[in-house]
């Protein structure tokens, strides 16, 4: 059975690949899965038929069968699962990249965020700069501790993993910050999953989307 995934008809990040759409679309380009995708306005987003599948009424949701996932990190886990190539068969290693997967949605992204919401949101606040500091200090704190643990070594936990594709895809949103580029080995890391085959095609369709909306706008 072929999936039905959702995504913005008219992405925010303008093609950047920051959409969490682009974590699923790797993770089914990465095991081979075919897959549909449903567009969706922010207006679409807040209807019932929408917000029966996510309640917060955001994207990506995932469809199979009677199956009705949201969540990013959540579908790209169910798809690992399913599929080989995402998840190490030995036991140990399996639950190491799932840690890594919580790790990185529970422990690295939340100040990314809390960066990009105090940029956008709170820039004209006479407590930013302070909050700012703030912020950046805990992901200096986060990064530098990842960055010596993944050393000089190509992935996370020997071969690539489901791990990787989610920690890669919170890493992302610091492209081209100061903060990412004091860790060399980061930016290579990055780059090696960039370059993946299974990442380039799920970019490339997601860019589709924002140029084929603003083609035709």
């Amino acid at each position: 059975m072929i999936p039905t995934i959702t995504a913005f008809a008219d992405s925010p990040d303008q093609g950047a690949g920051q959409a969490r759409d682009m974590r699923v679309r790797w993770a089914l380009e990465e095991v081979g899965q075919p897959y549909d995708v449903r567009l969706v306005s922010f207006a679409e987003m807040k209807q019932p038929k929408h917000l029966a599948l996510h309640p917060f009424g955001q994207i990506p949701t995932y469809e199979e069968g009677d199956l009705g996932l949201f969540e990013s990190g959540s579908i790209v886990l169910h798809i690992a699962q399913q599929h080989p190539g995402l998840l190490p068969e030995d036991r140990a290693a399996r639950a190491r990249a799932i840690t890594w997967m919580f790790a990185a949605l529970s422990t690295i992204e939340p100040p990314i965020l809390d960066r990009e919401a105090a940029e956008f949101f709170e820039n004209d606040k006479p407590w930013y700069a302070e909050r700012m500091e703030g912020v950046e200090g805990r992901i200096r704190t986060r990064l530098a501790a990842l960055a010596g643990r993944l050393g000089d070594a190509d992935w996370l936990d020997g071969a690539f993993s489901a791990g990787d594709l989610v920690l890669v895809g919170v890493l992302r949103r610091l492209k081209g910050s100061a903060l990412l580029a004091a860790h060399p080995n980061l930016i290579a890391y990055v780059a090696r999953a960039e370059a993946r085959p299974a990442f380039r095609r799920a970019f490339a369709a997601q860019l589709a989307v924002f140029t084929d909306a603003h083609a035709t706008a």
